[in-house]
C-alpha cells in the first residue's frame, strides 16, 4: 500500500468528528508498528481471528463476570479488617516485633500506633470489622475476608497495583480483565467486554486496563466519572443517521482492503472489530450508563443521593448495569487510600465514601440473583504499617506502606460465604497463616472463571505468554465454595 494512501487513511480517521480513538483504542496501525513481525514461528494451518465472542472455559466455571473495586493507595487493614489488640497495648511504645521495611523514610518511626477504632463481630459468621465500615459488616455472611495477602518483593504503589492487576510490577503486561476477556469473550455484542471506571483521579502509572501484548480488542474501555462518560461516543448532528452509516461503510471497505493486502495481521483484525464495536456502542452504552433509569430505592441503597457516597455509588450502579448486559469484567479504580499522615481523620472520611456503595453492590447483586455468578473484589495493593509515620507539617500521624501483610475481601462468584482466610502476626505486620501471594490471587480468579492460569496462553514470537509469566500461582482452595 502506498504511503499516500496510508497518510490519507490516517487523516480521514483522525480528523473526522467521529474519532473512535477516544474509546481507549490505540492509534493507527502504521503508527503503532503493528505490521507483521518476522520470526521462526510457522504460520497456523487455519486462520486465527481475535474477537469477543463467547468462548468455552477450560472447565466448569463458578463466575461469569467480575466487578473489581480497586481501592488504590493501601486501605489500613488493622484499622478496618484485622483487629490487633497488641497495638493498643503497646501504643506509643517502641516496636519490638523485628525488622520493619519502610517504603517512605520521611517521618519513619518505630513508635507503635494503636487503632482508635472499635471492632465488633458481624453476622452469623462473627467476622470482626471496624466501626468505620458498618455497611460492609452487614454483608459479612456473604464474603470471604482474606487477611493474609502478600506481595513478594514489592513495596510501592505503581508496582503493587501492576502486580495485583497484571501479575508483575513491570510495564507492558495485559490487565486481568484483558486476560479474562481474551479467554472467555463477552455475552454482549454491543458493549465492550472489559470496562474501567475511574473515580476521583487516575491511578499513577495508569492505564491498568491495557491489553499489553494481547490484541487491542481486549483492552479496557475507559469510562469517566463525569459526563460524557465516554468521550466522542456520539456522532455530531451532521453525521448522524445515513451520513454516519455511509462513513462507516466506507471505513469498512478501506479496512477490508488493507486486511486483504496484509494477510495474517491479527492486530488489524482486532482493530477492525474494535471499530465495529464502537459503532454499535452508540446506542447500547448510552442506555447502560444511564442510571436515571434506576428506581429511587436502588439509588438510595447505594447512596447515589448523597454527595459523599455519590461517586462510588454511581460507579457501582453502572458496573452492575454493565454486567447485567453481558459485560465480562468491570474494574472501578479509586486511588485515594494512601495515608502517610493524619490517617485517623483521613480514613474516617474515605471509609464514609466507600462503605455504603460497596456493600450495596453485593446486596443488589444478590437480590437480582446475580451474586452467585458475579465475583466481587474489594481491596488495594497494600495495607499499612503498625507504627507511626509523621510526615505532615501538623504532625498528625499516618502509616507507611505494608505489602508483607494486608487484607482484601471477595464475594459471590464461587467463593465461600462468611469465611476468614489466613492471618497476620499479632502486630499486623507479616502474613503468617495461609499466605496468599498476588500470583495465587490471580490464579484463583482465573480458576473461578473456569480458566487454568497455565493453559490460558497467547503465542507471541514463538513464546506462550500467560498472566503469571514465569511465576507460579496456586489456586487458593481454602476460599472456594
Amino acid at each position: 500500500m502506498s504511503s499516500d494512501f496510508c497518510q490519507s487513511r490516517r487523516h480521514f480517521l483522525g480528523s473526522n468528528a467521529f474519532n473512535l480513538g477516544a474509546l481507549g483504542l490505540a492509534t493507527l496501525l502504521n503508527e503503532d508498528g503493528l505490521l507483521a513481525a518476522t520470526g521462526p514461528e510457522k504460520p497456523p494451518l487455519a486462520p486465527i481471528t481475535y474477537d469477543t465472542l463467547p468462548k468455552k472455559p477450560h472447565f466448569e466455571p463458578k463466575a461469569k463476570a467480575m466487578i473489581s473495586l480497586f481501592m488504590g493507595g493501601g486501605p489500613s487493614h488493622m484499622d478496618m479488617f484485622d483487629p490487633k489488640p497488641l497495638l493498643n497495648k503497646w501504643d506509643g511504645k517502641l516496636f519490638s516485633g523485628g525488622e520493619i521495611k519502610f517504603d517512605n523514610s520521611g517521618g519513619a518511626t518505630r513508635t507503635v500506633m494503636g487503632s482508635p477504632f472499635k471492632f465488633s463481630k458481624h453476622g452469623e459468621s462473627g467476622i470482626e470489622m471496624s466501626e468505620l465500615i458498618p455497611h460492609t459488616g452487614s454483608i459479612a455472611d456473604e464474603m470471604t475476608l482474606i487477611r493474609s495477602m502478600n506481595l513478594k518483593g514489592i513495596r510501592n504503589h505503581v508496582a503493587g497495583m501492576k502486580a495485583m492487576d497484571t501479575g508483575t510490577g513491570l510495564n507492558g503486561r495485559p490487565a486481568l480483565g484483558s486476560w479474562i476477556t481474551y479467554g472467555l469473550g463477552s455475552e454482549s455484542r454491543d458493549l465492550p467486554a472489559f470496562v474501567a471506571l475511574v473515580i476521583r483521579k487516575n491511578p499513577p502509572g495508569s492505564p491498568y486496563w491495557s491489553s499489553g501484548l494481547l490484541p487491542s480488542i481486549y483492552q479496557g474501555t475507559h469510562v469517566r466519572e463525569q459526563e460524557p462518560r465516554i468521550m466522542n461516543l456520539d456522532a455530531p448532528g451532521y453525521l448522524k443517521g445515513s451520513a454516519q452509516d455511509r462513513q462507516l461503510a466506507f471505513l469498512e471497505r478501506v479496512n477490508s482492503r488493507h486486511l486483504a493486502q496484509h494477510p495474517g495481521e491479527l492486530d488489524l483484525q482486532a482493530r477492525i472489530a474494535s471499530y465495529q464495536l464502537a459503532a454499535r456502542m452508540q446506542t447500547a452504552a448510552t442506555d447502560a450508563l444511564d442510571i436515571k433509569k434506576e428506581t429511587e430505592a436502588t439509588l438510595k441503597l447505594y447512596g447515589a443521593d448523597n454527595a459523599t457516597t455519590k461517586p462510588l455509588a454511581e460507579a457501582c450502579i453502572i458496573a452492575r448495569r454493565l454486567v447485567e448486559r453481558g459485560v465480562r469484567f468491570v474494574q472501578i479504580w479509586d486511588y485515594s487510600w494512601d495515608m502517610h499522615e493524619n490517617i485517623n481523620e483521613a480514613l474516617v472520611k474515605r471509609c464514609a465514601t466507600a462503605d455504603q456503595p460497596s456493600a450495596a453492590l453485593v446486596k443488589d447483586l444478590k437480590a437480582r440473583g446475580m451474586l452467585d455468578s458475579t465475583l466481587v473484589f474489594w481491596g488495594g495493593e497494600m495495607g499499612r504499617l503498625p507504627v507511626i509515620q509523621t510526615r505532615g507539617k501538623d504532625g498528625k500521624p499516618g502509616r507507611d506502606h505494608n505489602t508483607d501483610g494486608f487484607s482484601i475481601w471477595m464475594a459471590g462468584g464461587g467463593v465461600k460465604r462468611g469465611h476468614i482466610h489466613g492471618a497476620t502476626d499479632e502486630w499486623g505486620l507479616f502474613a503468617t497463616e495461609n499466605v496468599v501471594h498476588h500470583h495465587d490471587y490471580l490464579a484463583t480468579v482465573l480458576h473461578l472463571f473456569g480458566l487454568d492460569a497455565a493453559k490460558l496462553a497467547y503465542k507471541r514470537n514463538g513464546r506462550a505468554e500467560t498472566l503469571l509469566g514465569n511465576a507460579t500461582g496456586n489456586v487458593v482452595k481454602g476460599i472456594l465454595a
